[in-house]
């Protein structure tokens, strides 16, 4: 055999290796990706994850805190009926995921079925059909969830535009006992008999409800914001005297705001906002109940603020019921040192802390001059900065320059606490978005 031969034979067996490590890598790489279920379409892949091929971030797209038991749901819960939550982003994005919660059931909740599609339109039960898509939990169709748990589905691939309602529907066939709720949602949901999940007309969703049941967060892979601003507070931040339908929430006005500022090419942090209020929420005390209705900020920070995907900032606006509603004067050192506790265990997971000044509220019931002046002490603390990393004056901004124990009247939604869908506008517009730089990285 010559040289030239010999080189020959070498040059081709080596090119004989070289197709056919590539034929086997393809081969493994496509099982991989089937094991994975990188394929989403409407239809799950049973037994795999419908995992997001595309790239981008994992953050809070809506969020609504389980806030209690609701009543009348002891005996059947809303067993043999689909549960069609309506739900408004800020931020869109291109898989999305689910959380549902049994946190006030007695037995186990049984799901079904669940869905998530883009709403047809505003305050509707009809979906766009191209974007209906079954979610699986594990793999499976269904889950069931222990009394107490919470479980989050796998990863659909949905485009959700931004500034859209979603809607998400559960199918129970039987009670686990009462339903999880939050009570004051300003947004009118639905709800059908029968297994109605992958329902596109919403013709049989005929009955309204103002709850949402079961849903506690829709997080999205997004291109347009790195991060999660978690607002927790209570029924102020709850956005209770807000116009029905029309997400005039203060956290909504300052997702918009953000989201204006970044696309003008501002230089603020590209953040999504979710909204953790709960009406009549306290800082120190946990409602009735086990597990309490309304529990308190300091038990229900890591759930619903440090477990948030990607949280970079929490703002907090709490600490005005644990004056009000304290059957004897509330001691303001005390109210200080439990947000301090809040600020401290958001420092341990490198989120940066804005707190809120308490917003004036002489003429509401209950209302008397020594509990003004445990908030004007709580205020002095919050603006010496002594408690949170940064502060919004939402006090100064919000009262009546004439009568500074007041709400302004325009700013009043007419009970001398809650602001109108003005004043919520007013503390959206006053909130110096530069406040959001300057966040550590979150341990997540």
């Amino acid at each position: 055999m010559t040289k030239r031969h010999g080189y020959a034979l070498l040059s081709a067996l080596a090119a004989l290796v070289v197709t056919l490590s590539a034929v086997i890598y393809v081969m493994t790489t496509r099982g991989a990706d089937t094991a994975r279920g990188t394929t989403a379409d409407s239809v799950p892949h049973h037994g795999s994850t419908v995992a997001p091929v595309s790239a981008g971030t994992w953050v809070g797209a809506w969020a609504a805190a389980p806030a209690g038991a609701e009543p009348g749901t002891e005996t059947s819960g809303m067993a043999g009926r689909s549960v069609r939550n309506v739900v408004h982003v800020g931020t869109g994005g291109t898989s999305a995921r689910i959380t549902l919660s049994n946190l006030y059931g007695q037995t186990p909740l049984a799901i079904t079925h669940a869905s998530l599609a883009v709403s047809a339109g505003q305050n509707t039960a009809a979906a766009r059909a191209e974007t209906m898509r079954r979610l699986s939990f594990n793999g499976a169709p269904g889950v069931e969830i222990p009394p107490g748990g919470q479980v989050t589905s796998d990863a659909v691939r949905v485009d959700i535009p931004q500034d859209t309602d979603v809607l998400v529907t559960t199918y129970t066939p039987t009670s686990s006992g009462p339903v999880t709720y939050h009570k004051h949602a300003r947004q009118l949901s639905y709800v059908a008999r029968g297994d109605l999940t992958a329902d596109t007309t919403g013709t049989a969703f005929s009955e309204q409800t103002p709850y949402w049941r079961y849903l506690t967060a829709l997080d999205v892979i997004s291109h347009e914001a790195d991060g999660t601003v978690v607002v927790f507070g209570d029924s102020i931040t709850d956005g209770i005297t807000s116009t029905v339908g029309t997400n005039r929430r203060w956290p909504d006005v300052l997702s918009q705001r953000l989201r204006t500022a970044v696309e003008s090419g501002a230089a603020v942090p590209r953040y999504s906002v979710v909204n953790e209020g709960i009406s009549g929420n306290q800082v120190l005390a946990d409602g009735l109940g086990r597990p309490a209705d309304n529990p308190s900020g300091l038990s229900r920070f890591g759930r619903d603020v440090l477990d948030r995907p990607n949280a970079k900032v929490v703002v907090i606006d709490l600490g005005i019921n644990d004056i009000q509603r304290n059957p004897r004067l509330a001691d303001p050192d005390k109210i200080t040192d439990g947000l301090r506790t809040l600020v401290r265990q958001a420092h341990a997971r490198g989120l940066k802390v804005i707190g809120a000044t308490l917003m004036p509220l002489q003429g509401h019931l209950g209302w008397t001059p020594a509990r003004e002046t445990v908030r004007q002490r709580v205020n002095a603390e919050i603006r010496s900065g002594k408690v949170f990393d940064a502060v919004v004056d939402f006090d100064t901004a919000l009262r009546d320059p004439y009568a500074p124990h007041r709400l302004r009247p325009e700013y009043d939604s007419g009970d001398h606490l809650h602001p109108s869908d003005l004043g919520f506008r007013k503390m959206a517009q006053v909130f110096d978005l530069s406040l959001l730089k300057g966040a550590g990285q979150a341990e997540l």
